[in-house]
């Protein structure tokens, strides 16, 4: 069971060039199924059927301790499905016996994105002329001035950061786009190149990476977490702010600013424009509501 998951992701890993991330996701799930089915006493992948694998997803969202939502349901089958359907192509098994099994109805779930004056108040939190104010102003307006996902930001070289108003961006699947860097974000991008990268440099081993920590070391997801929530308590926003905010936040503010969908959708880069129609829904909804406050005719 184990060599057969293995060679599954040695496979999407080579084959379908997915990134370290979603590569751990993979593992995370198919070692969360691979367990349940030797609990079930399955310990070959010709041993599985189509009634192991409903009962699997019904399994995660009824047992006991920490029971899945609808989405995180859906986010494992799909690896199932994934490792499924490679047994087939490969011939371990003669037939996919998830293909039948249809995911949990998710709910319509907008982005949630933060208001330009939040925006504002969450990026004047990291003001000051410290090494740490330096870089957390430089990571948090980079964030929303291109609307990279966090992976992307921590990831950056200092060389990914070219003819001073570009950067350049990896994103999923190893597919790299160019986003504009606007005025904001390359001043403090400049201040923190020349007044607190060299410092934080010294503190470790030579490396590439764009942000770096106390240490010297490259900036990781976690601390980029850390950096925004720390920031947002000092604005005293009491919602709860995520680089994924930032990111939402971009997209929307583009879109209500009369941006093209399509242009957005490279921005972001997205492989589907269907991903990026739904910030519209979100500025449809804003115009709703302030119609609907508005005009003396809306209620």
């Amino acid at each position: 069971m184990q060599r057969a998951v293995q060679n599954y992701l040695r496979h999407v890993t080579v084959e379908r060039g997915l990134s370290t991330n979603t590569i751990a996701a993979y593992r995370r799930d198919l070692a969360l199924y691979t367990q349940w089915l030797a609990g079930e006493g399955v310990d070959d992948p010709s041993g599985v059927t189509g009634n192991h694998v409903g009962a699997f997803v019904q399994h995660l969202g009824t047992r006991e301790e920490e029971p899945l939502q609808a989405s995180s349901i859906a986010r494992v089958l799909s690896s199932v499905r994934g490792w499924h359907r490679f047994l087939l192509e490969e011939g371990h098994t003669e037939t996919d016996v998830a293909h039948e099994t249809k995911p949990p109805k998710l709910g319509s779930r907008l982005p949630k994105a933060i208001t330009i004056e939040q925006v504002e108040a969450l990026l004047d939190a990291t003001r000051g002329d410290e090494i740490q104010q330096l870089r957390d102003r430089a990571l948090l307006e980079l964030l929303y001035a291109t609307g990279a996902r966090v992976s992307e930001a921590v990831d950056l070289n200092v060389d990914d950061v070219i003819d001073q108003d570009v950067v350049r961006l990896l994103g999923k699947g190893g597919k790299q786009r160019i986003v504009p860097v606007g005025s904001f974000a390359r001043a403090a991008l400049d201040a923190y190149l020349v007044r607190a990268r060299p410092v934080l440099s010294r503190r470790g081993t030579a490396t590439p990476a764009l942000f770096l920590g106390l240490r010297g070391q490259r900036v990781s997801r976690q601390n980029a977490w850390l950096i925004i929530r720390a920031a947002a308590a000092r604005a005293g926003l009491d919602i709860e702010v995520s680089p994924h905010t930032l990111r939402h936040s971009f997209a929307t503010h583009l879109l209500a600013g009369g941006a093209d969908v399509r242009v957005v959708q490279e921005l972001l880069g997205h492989s589907s424009v269907a991903t990026t129609q739904i910030y519209t829904l979100v500025t449809a909804d804003t115009l709703r509501d302030m119609y609907t406050s508005a005009h003396p005719r809306a209620r």
